[in-house]
């Protein structure tokens, strides 16, 4: 587990979740994570962990996002449009939400952050589904990310160099701060959200009694057993136990 109080230019900070009825997310998450929900905001243990937030008017389904921590979003806005992206909300708050060349959104912040990561419960890692991996790798080198394949694995590995997150011991180098997939299997392009459990498994029994759905039942990977659940609005989340 790592508690958090600063993060560097370039690394994502925050995850959240849009919801058309916030409210039945916050108690849908509160009893399928542990997490107390107050003015959008999810904790563990009195640390933000999440936000939880009001779709815009006409989204059909939930969805999940990560934020990038940038040092000025206004000059960040105009290096996304210099290198092919696109602003789509923002900013404001702090906040914008902004869309890679390919059209996969995500989010820039300079004050929200996670103050809690990779305990049970809490968001562990993003990762990106792109339609076209090479145009991602020159679009996210504007936060400083170098892509290198992670060997005998479909995934590529973001690392930023100097940076030194996660705990030691850990599987993936330290200045890993994402990871990358091509997209596959008729999955849209999207950047997915990873949270930790201590039990694959029950997490996964526990969200469907709470009338969430197994997108992935519960599978072993190297080094990690995943499953992919569905909240009851369509949010997509993925957990991972280390093993």
């Amino acid at each position: 587990m790592s508690h958090r109080t600063t993060y560097p230019p370039g690394v994502p900070c925050w995850v959240e979740t849009s919801q058309p009825d916030p409210e039945a997310a916050a108690a849908y998450y509160g009893a399928l994570m542990g997490w107390e929900v107050d003015a959008g905001i999810a904790r563990l243990d009195g640390r933000r962990v999440a936000g939880i937030r009001q779709a815009p008017p006409g989204s059909p389904a939930a969805f999940w996002g990560t934020f990038v921590r940038v040092e000025s979003l206004e000059v960040t806005l105009t290096v996304v449009g210099q290198e092919g992206g696109s602003v789509l909300v923002g900013p404001t708050d702090g906040v914008a939400v902004v869309a890679d060349p390919t059209g996969v959104p995500f989010g820039l912040s300079d004050r929200h952050a996670a103050e809690v990561v990779s305990a049970p419960g809490s968001w562990a890692m993003s990762a990106l589904h792109s339609p076209d991996p090479a145009a991602a790798e020159a679009f996210y080198a504007l936060f400083g990310w170098e892509a290198e394949p992670l060997p005998g694995t479909p995934l590529t590995l973001f690392r930023l160099p100097g940076h030194e997150g996660g705990e030691p011991g850990q599987a993936l180098p330290r200045d890993v701060v994402a990871v990358m997939t091509a997209t596959e299997g008729g999955v849209p392009p999207h950047w997915a959200v990873n949270f930790r459990a201590d039990d694959v498994d029950a997490l996964a029994a526990r969200a469907t009694e709470l009338g969430g759905a197994l997108i992935m039942p519960p599978t072993d990977a190297p080094g990690f057993r995943n499953a992919v659940i569905a909240d009851p609005q369509g949010g997509v989340i993925a957990v991972s136990q280390p093993v």
